[in-house]
This record gives C-alpha cells, sequence and structure tokens, in this order.
C-alpha cells in the first residue's frame, strides 16, 4: 500500500482530500496539531518547529506527500508575517521528505499568484493600474483551514478581509525566471488573459505577500526538483465553497444568515468568479498526486458563473431570496470582471472532472449548516 504524508488534513480542504486518498487505497499519515477522521496513522507536530517537523516525516517513512498546510486566518493572511514562516518551513519539509525516501510531491497553490492587473474590469476594457493591484479584490482560494493551516475561499463581499493593497516589485512577477523554473509557466494567451481565463502558462505577478510567498515557494521547489528527481506538482486553487466553511467567507456567510433569517448585505454580484465545491477539491488533489502529472495544475470548476447567480441560488434553496440586499456593498470599478480557472490539464493529463453542479454543491452546503 502507497503511503502518504498529508499537512493540513483536518482543515477545509484536508477533509475530503484525507477521504478521497483512502478511497484511491493510500496508507494516510497526517502530520499536524490535530488528526483528521479517516487517517491511518497520526504524528503531533508543529509544523514551524524544524526538529518536530522532521521527526514526524521521518517517522511517517512516506512515498507521497501532500502539503495543505498555511497560515489562513481571514483579514490578515494576506500580509501575514507568517507567510515568511511558512514558506520556510515548506522548503524543509519538502527536502526532509525527499531526502527521507520520499519520491512524489503535491503542494497546494493558490491563483493569487496571477497577475490579475491585465484581466478587463467591470468598469470596461482598460486594464486597472498597477498601483492598485490588490486593492478591494476578492479573496482567493487556498486550502485548509483554522489552525491546521493551508488555504479556504473568503469571501469578497467582507470588507474586513480584503486583500491589502500591498505593492511588490516587479521581479516577482519576472516571467523570465518563471519560465526557467517551470515549463508550464509563462504569458499566456492574451485574448484568454483579457476574459478573466487562466491557464498554467499564465504569468504569475502576485499583488500580497501571500500570493508573493506561495508563487516564491512554487519556483524553488520547482528547481529543487528538477535538480533532485523529486517528482513535483503544484495545485493551484480558485475559488471553494462547501461544508465546514469558516466565518468570513462569502458562501457559508450567505448560508448561515438566510437560514438564521438574518438579512445579507452584498454587491450588485456582477463579477464572475470560479467556484468550486471542496469535496471536489479534495478528490482533485487526491487525483493529481496520484497521477504522474508534474508542474502547475489548475484546480477550479471551470466555468465562472456571476456572484449574484450563487447567492440567488441560495435564496432560491432555503426559500428566503428577499433577505439577500443586493447592491448594499460596493464594488470597485476596478474589480476583475471574471477570473476562471482553464482546467484542461486537470481533466486532460490528471483526469479529473468537477462531479457536482452548482445546485448540488450548495444543496450539501446548506444541509450541512442546517445540522450544526
Amino acid at each position: 500500500m502507497r503511503r502518504v504524508l498529508v499537512t493540513g488534513g483536518a482543515g477545509f480542504v484536508g477533509r475530503p482530500a484525507v477521504a478521497a486518498l483512502v478511497a484511491r487505497g493510500f496508507e494516510v499519515h497526517a502530520l499536524g496539531r490535530r488528526a483528521p477522521e479517516g487517517a491511518h496513522a497520526f504524528h503531533s507536530a508543529d509544523l514551524l518547529d524544524a526538529g518536530s517537523r522532521r521527526a514526524a516525516v521521518r517517522a511517517a517513512g512516506a512515498s507521497h506527500l501532500l502539503h495543505l498546510a498555511w497560515v489562513t486566518e481571514p483579514g490578515r493572511y494576506w500580509e501575514a508575517p507568517e507567510n515568511l514562516d511558512w514558506t520556510a518551513a515548506s522548503l524543509d519539509l519538502v527536502r526532509a521528505f525527499h531526502e527521507a525516501g520520499g519520491e512524489r510531491a503535491v503542494v497546494a497553490g493558490t491563483c493569487a499568484e496571477y497577475d490579475w492587473t491585465g484581466i478587463e474590469p467591470l468598469a470596461g476594457p482598460s486594464p486597472p493600474s498597477p498601483r492598485k493591484r490588490g486593492e478591494g479584490r476578492d479573496d482567493p482560494v487556498v486550502v485548509a483551514t483554522s489552525g491546521s493551516g493551508g488555504e479556504g475561499a473568503s469571501t469578497d463581499e467582507t470588507p474586513s478581509d480584503k486583500p491589502p493593497h500591498v505593492r511588490l516589485p516587479a521581479r516577482f512577477g519576472d516571467d523570465r525566471v518563471a519560465e526557467a523554473l517551470s515549463p508550464h509557466a509563462g504569458r499566456g494567451d492574451a485574448s484568454a488573459l483579457r476574459r478573466g481565463h487562466l491557464s498554467e502558462s499564465a504569468p504569475c505577478r502576485p499583488a500580497t505577500l501571500y500570493g508573493a510567498a506561495k508563487d516564491g515557494l512554487r519556483r524553488i521547489l520547482s528547481a529543487y526538483a528538477a535538480s533532485s528527481g523529486l517528482s513535483l506538482a503544484w495545485g493551484r486553487l480558485f475559488y471553494l465553497y462547501g461544508p465546514g466553511e469558516a466565518p468570513g467567507r462569502l458562501v457559508g456567510e450567505a448560508a448561515r444568515a438566510l437560514l438564521a433569517g438574518r438579512r445579507f448585505a452584498t454587491s450588485v454580484g456582477h463579477q464572475r468568479r470560479d467556484f468550486l465545491p471542496v469535496t471536489d477539491a479534495g478528490e482533485a488533489f487526491a487525483a493529481l498526486l496520484d497521477s504522474g502529472v508534474e508542474g502547475p495544475v489548475n484546480i477550479g470548476s471551470g466555468a465562472a458563473v456571476p456572484v449574484r447567480t450563487i447567492l440567488e441560488t441560495l435564496g432560491r434553496l432555503t426559500g428566503r431570496p428577499e433577505l439577500i440586499d443586493f447592491g448594499a456593498r460596493p464594488l470597485p470599478p476596478t474589480e476583475p470582471a471574471r477570473i476562471e480557472a482553464d482546467i484542461r490539464r486537470l481533466t486532460d493529463e490528471v483526469g479529473f472532472r468537477p462531479r457536482l453542479t452548482l445546485d448540488e454543491g450548495l444543496r450539501a452546503t446548506l444541509a450541512a449548516d442546517a445540522g450544526q
């Protein structure tokens, strides 16, 4: 039986990922502070402590690694200094794993790595000024949440969790560096980029410390894998929703408000975003790990829908559409009109296709919230 070491296994994406890995026949060893349900073994360790981390890696003796853990505290992870700690810890984790005999690693990335400045904004065809990159943007997805690290899609409707106005040097998005370190990094198709349809070849120029940390980690690990013989894949998550969402995230907040009979203030909702049920995201990571595909792979639905459609569907399913206050919160005119994943690598190379429709995913979210 193949053995996989999973970090962030008790988090938002980690829980369905662990279940999917078990279903694929992996012996799952979890590493972290909380033991996820369904894991065959648990190694209690502080991932930010080098001694504890390395001892757990040696004890697990895994051939595969799925690294989901990261800092994702809503409202601060975009510029949290802990992003530097997690970058350093992740580099050492992958190195320790490979030096202990590990053969294949999959690490969670984010669509916040991409350059969004060339995407047509809601206001019209003129791209937003580079000086305002990240200002008032949606929270893109990442993986596990609360304590266990990783990333989870945050709401674009919660002002307190907007990506901050961070100006990073152009070298963070130097396409020549990206192309040197990864065959799937480059400039992408100009027309698709303007429409917000992002393939793995789209340029990376993150606007936040969080995005830069993820992008930098990918580049260094890609170079390390190429020189050491490690098989490495990078799963770029877009927007997520589903059972177990933490407070401050669009779908979960709206679902809980409507179920409780409370009003939900939001924007007009014309911006289109690529939302994927977290169950599908977990299964996608398991499929990616189980494949031989290397390099960046987008993990999304492949079909961006208006935020308004998502909320209207929640209103219909709860029978409380009148509680949604569209337009009560402003949205900057520089907001990207569409952010959508090109998932051809996921479907054609990995062989995974999202299962749940929007309606099915939202029903599952409501059922979980209603049962709490």
